[in-house]
């Protein structure tokens, strides 16, 4: 599917209720994305246009338990279609601050790291942790990926933090592909 016009893409990837939805609607200051308390309601690739310069690939969540092999076996089609577009800047890879990244996250790790993928780490749920308390999972997050501190940005779509952070870093990434 070729999207036009053609504009640079950011694919949002996370497992089922990171917060996805949440952190698309914080980005672009309105509800485009379905917010849902059930996991793994997002099935498709839905594309938004952001302010007319790139587009948002919002990605359904991985590591749903409840979904069939067929379902799986979908989902890794549509990440392998999604993380080899030609428009593609980079990954908005979303991972909940609270928690060690899961088995799920770490094949997700892997398969970023073959593409040689340009990637952001949003942790989510910031507003879930102490000031203290966020500051000491990131860093133990961001050594447990090994990931640069440019590249981790702790976010809340609750209260707003590092949601103007988040858009800079994700037009850096733009600009790099534009």
């Amino acid at each position: 599917m070729a999207l036009d016009p053609p504009l640079p893409e950011v694919a949002f990837i996370g497992r089922s209720n990171v917060g996805k939805s949440s952190l698309l609607n914080a980005l672009v200051g309105q509800r485009l994305a379905k917010t849902s308390a059930t996991p793994g309601k997002t099935r498709l690739l839905n594309v938004f246009l952001t302010d007319g310069s790139h587009y948002y690939l919002d990605l359904p969540g991985y590591g749903y338990a409840r979904a069939g092999k067929a379902e799986r076996r979908a989902f890794r089609g549509l990440l392998t279609h999604a993380l080899r577009r030609e428009h593609l800047a980079g990954v908005v890879w979303l991972l909940d601050i609270r928690h060690p990244p899961s088995v799920d996250d770490r094949a997700m790790q892997d398969v970023l790291v073959e593409g040689e993928t340009h990637v952001l780490a949003a942790l989510t749920k910031g507003d879930k942790l102490s000031t203290a308390q966020r500051g000491a999972r990131e860093r133990e997050l961001r050594e447990e990926l090994g990931l640069p501190e440019d590249q981790v940005i702790v976010t809340s779509a609750k209260t707003g933090d590092g949601i103007a952070e988040l858009k800079e870093a994700i037009d850096g990434l733009v600009s790099g592909v534009a």
